[in-house]
């Protein structure tokens, strides 16, 4: 039996990046592989039609590959961090339907999912919870949900497209609060520069029905511009497109790579790394 996603609903907004992680894989199969995706898809009564038209253009295939550049980034970063801390939390913020954690899994490690109840309830339906998982229902910026984490192993927390839909404000404190309850952890995200986020607003956001996001955070300069919000912190970034690999494949293609170093530099697309000291 599947499970019906409706309209212009909370969960409706998991579809996007579901599908984007989908299409990444298909497209660009020698860089990123993702089966959770699209084993998912054939489990929701959702019409796809108009998902699917969108995907022929160059610009949306581009798209799928920053999903998945995006999501191998996180991942190298997790699993680095358990190369030291091998029976850490690994918290995925704002997870919706995205499998990276148990990607990740080194079969010691413990594994959080947070995100919206509504959310959590269709993930409890299609992703059930495996061993040494917990999939946690909250909002991010009530942080009564640090209790339910154990950090005693050490935590390493990520988030993939998430905090785009916050205010600077917004992300500022709630990193501030983990750094000062999570000594010794990790907290990766990704970023964008406001050029880059306005086109987000303009694509992402209008495609995957988010309303009522009214501002949007930005990063220029990680290092300089976070680095100031806390001695604490340790502040480090990488580019988004480029920083890991070389997008050599014969499936991208060289103005895919360009559009990347474009991305990197011009947008200021990058993975940023916060490691919270003791």
């Amino acid at each position: 039996m599947k499970y019906k996603i409706e309209k212009n609903t909370v969960q409706e907004t998991l579809i996007i990046p579901l599908y984007a992680r989908k299409m990444c894989s298909e497209l660009f199969p020698n860089l990123y592989r993702d089966e959770t995706s699209a084993r998912l898809i054939d489990r929701i009564d959702y019409d796809f039609t108009k998902v699917a038209q969108k995907s022929e253009s160059f610009m949306q295939k581009f798209g799928f590959l920053e999903v998945g550049v995006r999501q191998n980034d996180l991942a190298f970063e997790v699993r680095d961090y358990l190369k030291t801390h091998p029976n850490a939390s690994v918290v995925n913020l704002g997870c919706g339907l995205d499998n990276t954690g148990r990607h990740c899994d080194n079969g010691t490690c413990k594994i959080y999912n947070l995100d919206f109840p509504d959310v959590i309830a269709v993930r409890n339906e299609l992703l059930p919870v495996g061993a040494r998982e917990k999939n946690i229902p909250c909002d991010l910026n009530n942080t009564e949900w640090f209790e339910k984490i154990d950090a005693s192993d050490g935590a390493v927390f990520f988030a993939s497209g998430v905090f785009y839909y916050f205010r600077n404000e917004q992300v500022k404190s709630l990193v501030r609060a983990m750094a000062k309850a999570f000594p010794s952890c990790r907290l990766v995200l990704d970023s964008a520069g406001k050029t880059a986020v306005k086109m987000i607003a303009k694509t992402w956001i209008k495609q995957a029905k988010i309303k009522d996001v009214n501002a949007f955070f930005y990063v220029s300069d990680a290092e300089k511009e976070l680095s100031k919000w806390g001695k604490n912190i340790n502040v480090s970034s990488r580019g988004y497109m480029l920083g890991y690999s070389d997008l050599k494949y014969k499936s991208v293609g060289t103005f895919f790579r360009l559009l990347a170093k474009l991305g990197d530099n011009i947008m200021k697309m990058k993975i940023v790394r916060l490691d919270f000291k003791n």
